[in-house]
Parts: structure tokens; sequence; C-alpha cells
């Protein structure tokens, strides 16, 4: 057997009670099923794929020690052996498969999304709307009891450990930081008596449990918050956890209030493992570093460098959960890699709705997803269109054992994927297209990229079925007497086709409206359709204001944007904030990117007419004339199904999926899922 291209990523880690056969850990997610019906059955079939997939060690979604803890009512909590016995569930199936699985404890403290959310001081969060009630002494010692019994429950349940969250801005960061702790007590006022709290935790844990226990700390090592804690305070306390009795420390980076994208796919690739790096020096137990590890080449660069000895990496497993067994056999090609859009993740977690992967879908749906078998008929299939529902459909249909030709009009695979691969901060939308290329070739899909076929065509060549993902069509605005030229397309500007001026006005405050806006205001890059072009860590932390060396607190400095290549307007018919629609998670950061450019933006504008001066438009009853040299028009899609109308009048039938089934608002989530859908529905 050829040596292993990642020798670190693969080497065993020694933890003197238990070994864990590499150094890639799962991360904590809370995906939803944790408190569906049937959840820890659909949980077991979640953590068994990926510990089949090789993760040596993975951990829970957060798991509330009380109920003021929770993170949302109702949401789950371990603090009776009745509720533990319902765990064994999945602890078994996880022990089964080989693996090893730890439940995070978290307490939410002053982000929890309920009224009866406490805090160490009684100081309301930003992103809750619920102010905490303070802790009082005796309410602190009996929190830490019931942390102290939820790892013995979970030891109970089968467990290999507990990971206590200590990062992030809950309870026990609060704690930490003197930004939330004003306490004046025990448990407050100068460091030692900050750190009183999680350390009580971790010793009466271990004192609980035994040595034989897994207790992974996730330590806040760059809070990206004022008032957070100095590098000083971080070494501090994690060398006490240390003497305190903890297995491993993680890794934790900023607080959810923090005003710094910190796992956005605009944040370059292991953007903070410097800051793990940094407290090896001080430590001598296993440090886990975290946030955007995305590829085998990313984690084995930093472990080869002694910047960690593990790395987290929890998306990652969402997109691919057999992410260590391809990397094990020397195929990263074959990696559905995490692109950090948090758009069917994080976003559904915080819509309060089960959480998947946009380029998975079947992530968290295991159980009702299983894999096929072949099928026993195969059918000609014929798919029109490469991008996101076609690529999936293709490859899908083709898994299943069918045989599909793949047809698109143009000369590359990835639809609309190729205009959202040149937006500043998208550069992973390479990795999809690059990642389906693969399964195209080793499902055996036969391809006709420069085809566009017709429906007659379709026809005479007696496919069985037609599955169309034909994609959309720009809707366009006429300007009635407006010079040539000046009104184009977003998909002109992103393809190149027209270069626009030094003043634009953007039409269309959607994701693409902004995507065009983030294009123009930095300098076009180079483009190369085989090489994805990489996200600067110098330009990041230089314009979100971040200082991985830590001159202040808290790693903050002042924020230095770019200077921006253009004058932008982006306007929107509705009233209301300016891209109030985009994802959840990441509409801030869009928007906040806009702002450093200085953009300005303008809601409930009437568009009035397009001449040599510029856009006319009627903004809240007033009449303006924005002098631009070009407009771009960014308002929606119309479906293209001239195909689909010719097949029905030949009497083909045919299925639409992607753009060309619902093109109000483009959505590569839905189009992926819809071509997974169309393709098992082959077999039914």
């Amino acid at each position: 057997m050829s040596e292993s291209p990642y020798p670190h990523l693969f080497q065993a880690l020694d933890l003197g009670f238990t070994t864990l056969k590499n150094r890639a850990i799962m991360g904590s997610m809370h995906v939803g099923l944790e408190e569906e019906k049937g959840g820890f059955e659909k949980l077991a079939s979640y953590f068994v794929e990926r510990a089949e997939g090789g993760c040596a060690l993975m951990v829970t979604g957060g798991v509330a020690p009380n109920l003021r803890g929770w993170l949302k009512p109702f949401g789950m909590r371990l603090t009776s052996r009745a509720q533990a016995r319902k765990h064994r569930v999945v602890t078994d199936a996880v022990k089964g498969a080989g693996g090893k699985l730890c439940l995070q404890i978290l307490h939410a403290g002053r982000y929890g999304y309920h009224p009866l959310n406490v805090a160490p001081s009684a100081i309301k969060a930003p992103i809750s709307p619920f102010k905490p009630s303070a802790l009082s002494h005796r309410q602190v010692l009996t929190t830490i009891k019931h942390f102290v019994r939820c790892a013995q429950l979970a030891q109970e349940a089968g467990y290999d450990g507990v990971e206590v969250m200590g990062s992030e801005g809950y309870l026990i960061n609060q704690f930490i930081a003197p930004r939330t702790n004003k306490r004046t007590d025990a448990w407050g006022g100068d460091l030692e008596r900050r750190l009183r709290f999680p350390l009580e935790i971790v010793r009466q844990t271990r004192e609980a449990v035994g040595p034989q226990f897994i207790i992974i700390f996730r330590l806040s090592m760059l809070d990206l918050v004022e008032g957070g804690s100095t590098w000083e305070e971080v070494v501090q306390l994690a060398q006490a956890l240390e003497e305190a009795g903890v297995t491993i420390i993680n890794t934790g980076i900023g607080w959810h209030e923090a005003r710094v994208p910190t796992i956005a796919t605009l944040v370059p690739r292991g953007a903070f493992s410097e800051v793990t790096a940094r407290l090896k020096a001080h430590v001598r137990v296993p440090l886990i570093t975290s946030n955007r590890v995305n590829t085998p080449e990313v984690a084995e660069g930093i472990l080869s460098s002694g910047s960690a000895d593990l790395v987290s990496m929890a998306r990652p497993f969402l997109a691919d959960p057999y992410f260590m067994e391809k990397a094990s056999r020397g195929a990263p090609q074959e990696i559905n890699t995490c692109i950090g859009c948090n758009q069917a993740c994080l976003d559904h977690v915080f819509e309060l709705k089960r959480a998947s992967c946009l380029v998975n879908p079947r992530a968290c749906y295991e159980a009702e997803l299983p894999e096929l078998p072949r099928a026993r008929a195969p059918k000609r299939v014929a798919v029109v269109g490469a991008g996101p529902a076609g690529l999936s459909a293709s490859t899908s249909a083709a898994e299943l054992g069918h045989e599909v030709t793949l047809f698109e009009a143009s000369g590359q695979l990835g639809g609309q994927f190729n205009l959202a691969k040149r937006v500043p901060g998208k550069e992973e939308f390479y990795e999809t297209i690059r990642y389906f290329s693969e399964l195209i070739k080793s499902r055996g899909v036969t391809l006709k990229l420069n085809t566009r076929v017709s429906g007659a065509e379709l026809h005479a060549e007696g496919f069985d079925e037609v599955i169309l993902a034909t994609g959309i069509h720009p809707r366009a605005l006429h300007f009635e007497g407006a010079p040539e030229g000046k009104v184009v397309s977003y998909i002109e500007v992103l393809t190149g086709a027209v270069e626009v001026g030094e003043r634009v006005a953007i039409i269309g405050a959607g994701g693409i409206g902004f995507d065009v806006a983030e294009f123009l205001l930095k300098p076009t890059p180079t483009l190369s359709e085989e090489t994805p072009p990489q996200a600067s860590l110098e330009s990041y932390l230089s314009e979100w204001g971040v200082d991985l060396q830590y001159k202040e607190g808290s790693g903050l400095t002042t924020p230095a944007p770019p200077t921006p290549a253009r004058q932008l307007y982006v306007l929107q018919r509705s009233e209301g904030k300016v891209g109030a629609r985009l994802g959840k998670t990441t509409g801030w950061i869009h928007r906040a990117q806009l702002k450093h450019g200085g953009v300005e933006l303008l809601s409930g504008a009437r568009y009035e007419k397009v001449d040599q001066v510029g856009l006319h438009v009627t903004v809240a009853g007033e009449a303006r004339a924005l002098e631009v040299d070009h407009v771009v028009v960014c308002a929606g899609q119309i479906p293209n199904r001239e195909l689909f109308e010719e097949l029905k009048g030949l009497g083909v039938s045919a299925h639409l999926v992607g753009g060309a089934q619902e093109a109000s608002e483009l959505d590569a989530k839905r189009a992926i899922r819809q071509g997974l859908m169309c393709a098992r529905a082959l077999s039914s």
C-alpha cells in the first residue's frame, strides 16, 4: 500500500485511556433532529454514517444541563436517567460502527431564546429579545451541579466523553468576560473570580466521571467583542483547565454577537489556526483548531506545521460523511467539499428547521433517504442542463444504475455556479463544480457539452425519461429611450461580457444584486476555470479588524476596508431594510461589506427612466437622478421552459427541476435536492 498523502491527519492519538484513530473531529452542530419525534433514531443514522466514513471523534449538538440553559423552549436537555436511556439508541449505534461520540453540554445563558434565561449579570444580549435574570450565589452553585450531573448522565448513556461549551458567548464565556460579568461577589470582579465558574465545572466533573472519560473544553481563544478576554487571560485559563483535568482543549472563535464573520465562505481556510498554535507553547494537553478547515490538504498543513494536535471539521462532515475514507484512499477529488454557505445548516437551525447541506441534501435525512440499491430495470435518461439541478439529477440517476446522457448548451459545467464563483468570497463554488465533474466521470454519465438539444431530437432518441434542468432567463427591464448599452443584465456583468463604468446603479437587492455589488466593489480578478483564487488572509483580517497577535484585548483592531473600485447604488422596489431576505446568518455580512464600500442602499424606489444622465428614480416621494454610467438589472428570473412545452407537444413525459421548475428565487439548495429526489423517483 502506498504511503498516505496525509500522514499527520491519519496518525493515531493516544489519550492514555483511549486512542483516537486519526486527528479529525466532527465539531458540534445542533441539527434540529434532537427535538423531533423519532429524533434519536434519526441521529443514530446521521452519526453512524460519519463513523463509518472514518471520523475519529464526533461531538453532538449542544445539550442543556437544565431548563434555564435551553437555547429555545423544549430544546434538548439531559437531566434524568430516563432521558439518558433514550440516548442509548445513538451511542450503541455509533459504537457498533467503530466510532466515538462526545456529548456537548451547552448552557445558553443570556443567549437563551426564552424568558427563563439567566446570566452572570442581568445584561440583555443583542441576539435575544429576553433580558436574563442574574444568577444568585446559590443558583451558581446549583448550575455547576447541573453541569456535573449532565456529564454523569452522558457517561451512563454510553458517550465516550463530554465537551463543555465555554466559548461563543454562551453562559460559561459570559462568566469569563468582563463584558458580561459585572458581579462583585465570589464569581466576578478580578480574573481569578471570573474563572472560578468554568474551573469548578471541570474539577467537579472530572471527580465525578473518573479519569477514563474524555472531557473537552471549548475555550474562546478569540472573543472578537469589546470587553472580551486578553491573550494573557486565555493562556491563564487554558493552564488552569489543564490542571483541573481536561483531556483536550478545543478552539472557539468569536461570540455570536461579534460583528466579524468567522465561518462564512469569505473567511480564508484555516484562518485561525495561528491562534491555536500560539497556545500550544503554554499547555501540554492536545489542542483542537477549528473554523474553515474543509479539505484534507488544509488539515494536513495545520497538523504538519505543529499548529494543532487535532482539527475540527463540522460542516465538512455534513457535506461529505465519507471525507476521511476518501482522503485515506488518496482521493481528495471525490470529496464533496463544504463551501461555507450556511444556507441549509446554520440558516435552517436559526429558523427552527432541521439542518441539512446545500451540496449534500441527504445530510440529516439519512434515515428517510437511505442509500438505494441499483435499479433492477435501468432506464435511458436524458438530463438537459448542467447547472446544480442537472448535475445532481444526472449523477444521482447514474449512481442508481441508469444510463444517463447529460446535455449542456454551453462549454462548461456549473450553470449559475459559474457566476457565483466569480464573486469575491464565493470562490468555494469551484469545489462543487469540481466534485460533480468527478462524479460524471466516475459514474459513467455521457456528457455532451456545446450541445443545444431539441425536443424532436430527444423524442427521436427514445429516452425513457427526460429531466429538464434548463435554468432561467434573467427578467429584463425596458426603459424607453435608454441609451444603447446603458442597461445591462447581471449575467453580462459577471461573465465579463460588459465592462461597466465607475458609477453603477444596481436594480434588485436580492442575493444576486448583493453578489453583483460585491463583485463590482473590488477590482475584477484574473479568472481561471480550473484553479480557484484563494481568499487573502491579510485582506480579510484588515477589512474586518481582526488582530491575531492580540495587541489589543479580544483580538480586535480598527477595520481597514479596501478602497472600493466603484461608486454603487443598490435599489429595491419594496419598503423596509434592503436585503431583508438574505440568509439569516450571512445577510448581515453582505450588508456590512456594502457599507464598507460606501454603497448607497435605497428602498421603496420607483424607476422612472434611464437617459444619458443616468437612472431617474422616485424615493419616498422625492425625485432623484443617479448619475451613473450603467444600470445593472438583477430584478428576478423567469423559468426557461421552452423545451418542456416542445416535449409536451410531442407527448414526451418530462420532469422539471431547479430554476426551470421554480425561478422566483434562485436557490441552489432547492435545485440540488430536487435533482436528487427526481433521480430517486425514477426507480420507484
